[in-house]
Formats: structure tokens, sequence, C-alpha cells
């Protein structure tokens, strides 16, 4: 079990959710009949902006010893990787606006900064879920798809909400089970995520 919630961990970094979600946009919904090259670049781009950017300069931090280890476990040491992960954030809702997505995708990017916002500052006195706060965007963005009926005809989008719940589920057991968090913490972190996508992508 301890191995299994470790691959979780991994698998469903917060660095690795937002590209999750821009797959899931790309490829379920009416975005499909983008061209495969434009949508492929999209995702790559996204990637690069919210994943290598935040974890090259994670590990630049640990090179300096501005922290202590890479997985940003004392929780005092986390506000300059969470104003870069804000920033990189807010990059990449711009980028996607630039191309013309759909505003519910730009501005899942610009909640999940504003879910950043809120943990860097609550971390300031208690230690908020990161991991949950992601899954909870990324549950969001996908209710928020399903509202807005943009799913691409034959997609068992069911099938879809439905993992996405589960591996939110998962996450959070994995990271209570790890004692990384406490329960509080991962149902603060899934509630700040979940929220801040789910209002913002209502514009």
């Amino acid at each position: 079990m301890n191995k299994i919630s470790k691959i979780l961990s991994a698998v469903f970094s917060p660095l690795l959710v937002p590209t999750y979600a821009v797959i899931i946009a790309l490829w379920t919904s009416m975005l499909v009949l983008t061209p495969l090259m434009v949508r492929l670049r999209i995702t790559g781009i996204c990637f690069a902006i919210t994943c290598l950017a935040p974890l090259v300069a994670i590990l630049t931090l640990y090179k300096m010893k501005l922290i202590s280890h890479p997985g940003l476990n004392e929780r005092k040491e986390r506000t300059l990787p969470y104003l870069v992960t804000i920033v990189c954030y807010a990059g990449c809702a711009l980028m996607l606006a630039s191309v013309k997505a759909p505003s519910w995708l730009w501005l899942f990017m610009a909640g999940g900064g504003v879910a950043a916002v809120v943990s860097m500052i609550v971390n300031r006195w208690w230690k908020i879920s990161a991991h949950l706060a992601a899954m909870g965007g990324l549950v969001a963005v996908v209710f928020r798809m399903a509202q807005l009926h943009v799913v691409a005809p034959g997609v068992d989008f069911l099938a879809v909400a439905a993992a996405v719940v589960v591996a939110a589920g998962a996450v959070a057991t994995a990271r209570v089970y790890l004692g990384s968090h406490t329960l509080l913490q991962v149902i603060a972190g899934v509630a700040n995520g979940f929220l801040c996508v789910y209002i913002l992508t209502a514009f």
C-alpha cells in the first residue's frame, strides 16, 4: 500500500495534473476537431509551462539550498515554489487565451493560479494539500465541461468523469496514508481547487 500511495502521488503530482486537464479537454470535447498537430503542440506547451518550468525552478532552489527537499515537505519552504507556480499558471492561461481557446479552458488555468494563491496564503499557518487542490481543479473542469455540453459526440464522458473522481479519491487516500496530510487538509485542498476553478469557469 505504501508503494501504491507513492506511485499515485507521483502520477498525480500537482505539476502533471494541468496537462491531464488539457489532454481531457482537447481529446473529449468539441476541440477534438482541431488538427492533431495543433492539439499536440498546445499540450506540449502547457506541459512545458506548468510542469517543466516549475520543476526546474524547484530543483534550482534545492541546489541553492533554499529548500531542503524537492518534495517540498516543509510547509515554510513552499512560498517561493508557489509563486513560481502562480506565474506559470498565469502564463499558460494567457497562452491559451491568445490561441482562442474556449474561456472554460483558459479560465481553468487561471483558477489553478487562484487556488495556488489561496494555498500559498493558507500554507503560512497550515499545510493544505497541493495534490488535492490540483485534483479538485481537475474534477471541477470536467464537471464544467459536462454542464456546458461541450463533450464531443461518441465520447463516454460519464466514464471520464467517474475516473477523475475516483482518481481524486485515491490520491486523497494516498496522501493521508503516507502521513503527508491529515484528512482535513486533503478535504480543504480539494475544496480549494474545485471552488476556484468551478467559480472562475462560470464566466
